[in-house]
């Protein structure tokens, strides 16, 4: 098991950072973070299956150390999102892929297997979304995405972390210290705030039709396995069972202590996504 290693990788006039774990001899994994969020949200897990996968978990553009869009309406967005998946792959000369998907992640994997890029896609993993996003649910992310906080220092910044994402799951202190570490970054004050675009949520309203999507759940037939917070507001037990029922007809597990969206960061996730990986 080795890792991180980071390289910042030219795509589509962006920089993107990636975050490298394990031995490129091995197959490939992209584990893709949910919108706010960045790819540094996987490391106990990329940590945990780099020993046999080659696990690249990069910061979407305007998050982590990605850099920010000039053109916001046209480049934040899913379809956007996925031509920049889809480049790094030609980047890293990756034909095939396993790709684990959290929250918008799983947005962008649906999107390339259902597309011109759907063979590139060996696996598919949705964790917590679906082809429908609740609009209670958007209501509820942009009550605390689109006003970036500010805290004096990193525990009132871990603090509000563990606030805000209390539905990931149980985790440890080790678990929310390193996510303040890899969360937050400096403003010209001085001052601590989250790391990412605050002009990210307007997906939410120039590309609002992607979050409608069924027909393209429709076409995707790579074996797919969904990931369920028992107490998710976002993958709502019908639409589950809906995604169940077509499409690819995936399997589903669920995590009854968690909400949206679990975090997957704990030594038994880790178990249970080895077992998908060995069985899609």
């Amino acid at each position: 098991m080795t890792g991180p290693r980071f390289s910042f990788v030219p795509v589509m006039d962006h920089e993107i950072h990636v975050s490298e774990w394990g031995d490129p001899a091995n197959p490939p994994l992209i584990m893709s973070h949910a919108m706010a969020r960045t790819g540094r949200d996987f490391d106990e897990l990329a940590r945990a299956l780099s020993d046999r996968y080659y696990v690249l978990c990069p910061d979407m553009i305007g998050r982590g150390l990605s850099s920010w869009s000039a053109n916001p309406e046209a480049e934040y967005s899913i379809e956007y999102y996925a031509g920049i998946s889809a480049d790094l792959l030609d980047v890293y000369g990756l034909d095939t892929v396993s790709w684990l998907g959290t929250s918008m992640g799983g947005l962008i994997g649906m999107r390339l297997a259902s597309g011109r890029d759907a063979d590139r896609i060996n696996r598919l993993m949705i964790n917590d979304i679906g082809p429908e996003v609740p609009k209670t649910t958007i209501e509820r992310i942009l009550s605390y995405v689109g006003d970036l906080p500010r805290f004096a220092g990193y525990k009132a910044g871990e603090n509000w972390l563990r606030g805000a994402y209390h539905p990931f799951g149980p985790a440890g202190d080790s678990y929310w210290q390193r996510m303040a570490r890899t969360s937050l970054r400096r403003t010209a004050t001085g001052a601590l705030t989250l790391h990412y675009d605050p002009a990210i949520t307007i997906q939410f309203s120039a590309s609002a039709n992607e979050l409608q999507s069924w027909p393209r759940w429709e076409q995707i037939t790579v074996p797919t396995h969904v990931l369920r917070g028992g107490l998710s507001d976002m993958l709502s037990p019908a639409i589950a069972a809906r995604m169940c029922a077509s499409g690819p007809k995936p399997q589903l597990t669920e995590f009854a202590s968690c909400g949206h969206a679990p975090s997957l960061s704990r030594a038994k996730d880790a178990m249970v996504l080895r077992g998908i990986l060995s069985e899609c």
